[in-house]
């Protein structure tokens, strides 16, 4: 569960607290798919990067698990918490299987090695977006709708039970969108997961989420 208290997000810019949005109340429960709406601009990525640790809240408190956000390390958060951005991330001469296999950092020894199990928890998660034929490919080489793929199937080898991700259809065909969230919500439903997904694709979100949330220029909050 995630409890959160008059949050106020933004940015520090030249010394000073740019905020974006303010006053964000929620409490969000596990086993749902909640659909995060609003125009460009509104702040669902500041509110998301929050959210997950990635940026610090300008003020209000986020509550993980009944544990304050800051006071999880590193790789305790990894644990509990996994993010996919939109942003274009590079290789480096890496394959699909290297880069979902990195979901398992936070479970492994400091020399890196994975044992049977997180090769298993690898493989499932290449299975469960139709990756597997693309295994042995480097990330540079594929398309943007196929890293998009890889790296939300990283987020599943991490196996958090809490998955944030910010516009995750934004380079996916119509197959592998409808692949995509069927994926979250059966994650949902049979591990009790709860996934946070900000899209435009308002018809698509309907059909599969179990509760939206609406940033409005207001600086409200709409929940259903």
């Amino acid at each position: 569960m995630i409890d959160i208290k008059h949050l106020e997000v933004g940015y520090r810019e030249k010394r000073k607290n740019i905020s974006v949005f303010k006053n964000i109340n929620l409490t969000l429960h596990a086993g749902n798919l909640i659909g995060l709406m609003g125009d460009n601009g509104i702040g669902k990525s500041t509110f998301l990067k929050t959210l997950t640790g990635n940026l610090a809240p300008l003020s209000g408190e986020i509550v993980l698990n009944s544990t304050n956000i800051n006071n999880y390390s590193t790789q305790q958060l990894a644990q509990l918490l996994s993010i996919v951005i939109t942003e274009k991330v590079g290789g480096f001469n890496l394959t699909v299987w290297d880069v979902v296999a990195s979901g398992r950092t936070p479970y492994i020894s400091i020399f890196g090695k994975l044992n049977a199990e997180d090769e298993g928890i690898v493989n499932s998660s290449l299975q469960q977006l139709n990756l597997e034929p693309l295994r042995d490919k480097l990330i540079d080489a594929l398309s943007d709708g196929q890293r998009q793929k890889v790296m939300i199937a990283k987020s599943l080898a991490q196996q958090t039970p809490i998955i944030v991700l910010d516009e995750p259809t934004a380079f996916l065909d119509y197959t592998s969108k409808h692949l995509l969230f069927d994926t979250l919500k059966k994650l949902c439903v049979e591990q009790n997961k709860l996934i946070i997904v900000s899209s435009h694709d308002i018809d698509l979100m309907k059909q599969y989420i179990t509760k939206s949330i609406t940033m409005t220029a207001e600086n409200k909050l709409e929940v259903f």
